[in-house]
Formats: C-alpha cells, structure tokens, sequence
C-alpha cells in the first residue's frame, strides 16, 4: 500500500551516510529531520535509503525483498552492519595518558584535559582531580589544588569548566 508524503514534506538536510562514520548518530540526525513531519513507520523506511550513499547504499539496496518489517528492524541492522564505524569509547586511561610539556601553557594543557575529560562517560571526579595532578608539571596551580584539595575541579564553575579557565 502507498503512503503518502505529509503536507509541507521538503528534502532532507543532512549529510548522505557512506559507512565510514558512526552509524547511531547518523539515525539520530535522519529520526530527527522525518520526525519534524511524520514519525509514520512506512515513510522511515521509504526514505532511508536517500539518507544513503556509496557502501552504505550499496548495503541496503543488497536486502532481500520483504526482509525489513519494520523501521526499529531497519535501524536493528543498519547499525549492526556498521557497527565497526562507531567512534571508540574514551576511558579515563587516557587522561592518564596526559602530560604537560614543559615547555607547555597550563591554559593550553587545561584545554587539551577537558576536552579528553568531556569525551568520558560518568568520569569520576576524583579519578579527573588525580589524573590533572598527575599530569600537571610542579607549579602553583597544583600547589593550590593540594593545598584546596577539591573532590572536583569543577565545581563553582560556569559552563563545568575547570578553575584555570574562570580565575584571573
């Protein structure tokens, strides 16, 4: 049976997936725009496939007839298929992988640290405090977050920013 494009329904906006990057965010990006206009199961699945380029349409054209039932069974193997192009999850190990060169401004350090920092899930706070004085070359900012001892070197910040950024 045909089911008809909704009222007002316009191309989509985002970039065609080639297989090559992280297969959840690109379902996200595609329920989000159709959604605006349907959440219709039918119409998912009908215009997937122009969400799609190179492998990543060449995959999808290769399905047997009648093999998807369903948008929640399409996005099941669409992202199965690409599992391997997720981005790999970033442990605290990689903080203790940080080190401030000596020749490096803590400014410049800091940033590198919490963009690490903002990439791992449920980062203990006391493991990040361990891993910065770890990290950190001798000086009066680590003076002072021994001497403070703070549980998180965020808190009292705007924007969850460590202190170096909000202290002038």
């Amino acid at each position: 049976m045909e089911t008809p494009l909704p009222h007002g329904w316009k191309p989509l906006h985002l970039d065609r997936y080639d297989g090559t990057t992280d297969p959840d965010e690109h379902v996200d990006l595609y329920t989000t725009q159709v959604n605006l206009y349907t959440n219709n199961d039918v119409i998912l699945c009908r215009f997937f496939p122009t969400s799609l380029k190179g492998a990543a349409l060449n995959w999808y054209t290769q399905l047997p007839a009648e093999s998807i039932d369903s948008f929640g069974t399409l996005v099941r193997r669409f992202t199965a298929h690409y599992a391997t192009s997720r981005p790999h999850h970033v442990t605290s190990a990689a903080l203790a992988s940080l080190r401030q060169n000596d020749d490096e401004p803590l400014r410049a350090f800091m940033e590198q640290f919490v963009a690490t920092s903002i990439k791992i899930r449920n980062l203990n706070p006391e493991v990040a405090l361990h891993a910065m004085l770890m990290a950190l070359k001798p000086g009066p900012f680590v003076d002072s977050l021994c001497r403070e001892s703070p549980i998180n070197p965020w808190e009292n910040s705007s924007e969850s920013y460590p202190r170096i950024f909000i202290r002038r």
